[in-house]
């Protein structure tokens, strides 16, 4: 016998309260991507019209950091994006609010807080 799963976690309201706020993270993670992309760019750019010994030109670990610094802020949004694509796909299925692990509603404020949570605090405790 299959158990029944739990009510809705969320009403439409909500629903679309945190459709509305994942949509403005997205768009604003869009745009960081963007930025971001740009500075590398740049940095690219700036590198290729200085030395290229890095080892040995006192500016090159000042490039080298900057581009790894701007390589982990890139793939930090671009992962965040993906995050933020999988809550609205979860959204679009109805299974947005619920637990991945026990299947229990997740609370509204932890989604108002993190609205990319897949699990309830209990399970995300464990």
């Amino acid at each position: 016998m299959m158990a029944e799963r739990p009510p809705r976690a969320l009403s439409t309201e909500e629903e679309t309260a945190l459709r509305d706020l994942l949509t403005a993270e997205r768009v604003s993670t869009v745009t960081r991507i963007e930025v971001l992309t740009r500075a590398w760019d740049d940095i690219v750019t700036s590198a290729a019209l200085v030395a290229t010994d890095d080892e040995h030109d006192p500016e090159g670990a000042t490039i080298a950091f900057e581009r790894a610094h701007v390589q982990a802020l890139l793939d930090q949004a671009r992962s965040h994006l993906d995050t933020l694509d999988h809550a609205v796909e979860r959204l679009r299925r109805g299974a947005y609010g619920l637990c991945d692990r026990c299947g229990n509603p997740i609370p509204l404020p932890r989604l108002q807080a993190r609205p990319t949570a897949t699990t309830c605090v209990q399970c995300a405790g464990r």
